[in-house]
C-alpha cells in the first residue's frame, strides 16, 4: 500500500509530530510505502491565487476552480501544487495529521486542500462522493486537541466533534470519493503526562496495524438520488 502523510503542525517536536513519526515507521515496518508532506517544513504556500497559473484559460477574471481544470490539463499549474497531486494520485492511504485550531484545521492544511485537490482531477461535474475522482483511495484523520473528551458530544460545552469535523470528513473528504475511516482523537495533549501521552501513542500503532479492521464511516452515494439530485422515494414499509 501507498500511504501519503500530510501533516501540519509548525513545531517539530509536537506531540502532533510524534504521532506522524509513529504512523511512518509503524506502516513502513508492515511493508507500506510512505511519503510525508510536512506542509510547515516545507513551507508550502496556502495561498490560492492568480499565481497558481502560468497561464491562465481567462486572463480577466479568475475562477480558480476552472482555471485548475484547464491548467491541469495544459501542464500549466504551479509545480508546487503538481508535486502534491502526484503524491496524492499515488496514494492508497492518506492520513491527514494536525491539531484541531479553532475548531478546524489550520491554516496551512486548508490551503493545501485549496490548492491540491484540483477541480477536473479530484471533482468536477457530479463526480463527487462515490463518484468522486479519488474513488478507492483511503483517508485517516488524526488530530489532537487541548479540550478533554467530556467537552464534546450532544449536550457537551462545545457540542459534538463530528460537527467541527464535517467539513472536512463530509465536505471534502468523501466529497472527492475518498473512503473516510474513523478519525483518531488525542484529547487535552498539552496539559496530560508523559504515560498519558505513550498510552496513546500505543492506541495509534494498534489502530494502524489494524487499518484493514476499520469500517468506513457512511456517506451519500448518487445512486441514492435522481438525476436532479433530489433523493429517491423509498418504498413504504
Amino acid at each position: 500500500m501507498n500511504v501519503l502523510i500530510v501533516h501540519a503542525h509548525p513545531e517539530p517536536q509536537s506531540f502532533t509530530s510524534a504521532l506522524r513519526d509513529l504512523a511512518a515507521e509503524t506502516l513502513q515496518g508492515q511493508g507500506h510505502q510512505v511519503l510525508v508532506s510536512d506542509l510547515y517544513a516545507m513551507k508550502f504556500n496556502p495561498v490560492a491565487s492568480a499565481e497558481d497559473f502560468s497561464e491562465r484559460a481567462n486572463p480577466d477574471y479568475l475562477v480558480y476552480a476552472l482555471e485548475q481544470r484547464e491548467g491541469v490539463k495544459a501542464g500549466r499549474i504551479a509545480a508546487d501544487i503538481q508535486t502534491e497531486l502526484d503524491k496524492l494520485l499515488w496514494a492508497d492511504l492518506v492520513i491527514f495529521n494536525f491539531p484541531l485550531y479553532w475548531f478546524s484545521v489550520p491554516a496551512m492544511l486548508k490551503g493545501w486542500i485549496d490548492r491540491v485537490l484540483v477541480s477536473g482531477v479530484c471533482y468536477g461535474g457530479k463526480r463527487f462522493y462515490d463518484q468522486g475522482g479519488l474513488a478507492g483511495k483511503k483517508a485517516l484523520v488524526t488530530l489532537t486537541l487541548g479540550g478533554r473528551d467530556h467537552m464534546f458530544g450532544e449536550g457537551a460545552i462545545h457540542g459534538p466533534l463530528e460537527d467541527m469535523l464535517r467539513p472536512l470528513l463530509r465536505g471534502t473528504l468523501a466529497y472527492v470519493g475518498m473512503e473516510v475511516l474513523p478519525p483518531f482523537v488525542a484529547w487535552h495533549v498539552p496539559y496530560i503526562s508523559y504515560e498519558a501521552r505513550q498510552d496513546f501513542l500505543r492506541s495509534y500503532q494498534a489502530r494502524l496495524q489494524g487499518l484493514e479492521q476499520d469500517v468506513a464511516l457512511e456517506f451519500p452515494r448518487l445512486e441514492q438520488f435522481d438525476e436532479r439530485l433530489y433523493p429517491l422515494q423509498r418504498p413504504a414499509q
